[in-house]
């Protein structure tokens, strides 16, 4: 099912800035994906709603799923759609026993634990972020159209910029429905555009932004 979300981006409804978004096609897939998967936005945005790190290696998140589900290998395996027996081998201690789970139950497992980790303080960070919004610390690439038809030959440029409230509440919808990292560019070149080059209205109108070529995308919230 395509959210309203979704539906308005392909209708051409407004957003931030009073300007409309460009078309993009939106899928609905289920998040998380593995973070091998996601651009540098959608690793921004996971990273910002999170307070401790997850953990990197696969023995370490079988041993939080365990944790997670009160130390049952059932529990894990119906959680990874494997049978019992296939995670007592992966946890189990006893020498020559144990295998290591193969390329597609290590992504299983990561998403698995992306899944469970810190719901209730993903939770609030991402409504603090939409009632109070962010800051959005990036190094990439902005070039501009004027309205007029003239352009400027794109540059490399860091910067750090204040953003509302409506743009996290963008940037989420926008992730839930499925949309991917060209989307979630586009809403914050038109946040930028308005907010940090057009000074939130009071210069360079008509003045249009294009992101590109995101070399680290970091949200502050709080």
């Amino acid at each position: 099912m395509v959210s309203r979300e979704c539906q308005n981006w392909r209708s051409g409804a407004d957003s931030v800035g009073g300007l409309k978004p460009r078309a993009a096609g939106c899928r609905p897939v289920d998040w998380p994906r593995g973070e091998a998967d996601v651009g540098h936005i959608e690793q921004g945005l996971e990273q910002a709603l999170r307070t401790r790190p997850v953990p990197l290696s696969t023995e370490a998140r079988l041993r939080f799923l365990l944790a997670t589900h009160r130390y049952s290998t059932r529990k894990v395996a119906i959680v990874l759609e494997v049978s019992q027996r296939t995670v007592q081998r992966w946890v189990t201690k006893k020498p020559g026993a144990r295998r290591p789970p193969g390329p597609l139950h290590v992504r299983a497992i990561e998403e698995a634990v992306l899944a469970r980790w810190q719901p209730r303080i993903r939770a609030r960070r991402r409504a603090q972020a939409e009632a109070e919004g962010f800051v959005f610390h990036t190094r990439a690439r902005f070039g501009f159209t004027a309205a007029a038809g003239s352009s400027d030959d794109p540059r490399v440029r860091w910067i750090t910029q204040y953003l509302p409230g409506e743009v996290a509440r963008e940037l989420f919808a926008a992730r839930d429905a499925g949309a991917g990292e060209q989307q979630q560019t586009v809403i914050l070149a038109r946040a930028l555009g308005h907010a940090y080059f057009r000074e939130w209205g009071r210069r360079a109108h008509g003045l249009y932004v294009a992101f590109s070529d995101v070399e680290f995308a970091d949200f502050s919230i709080g």
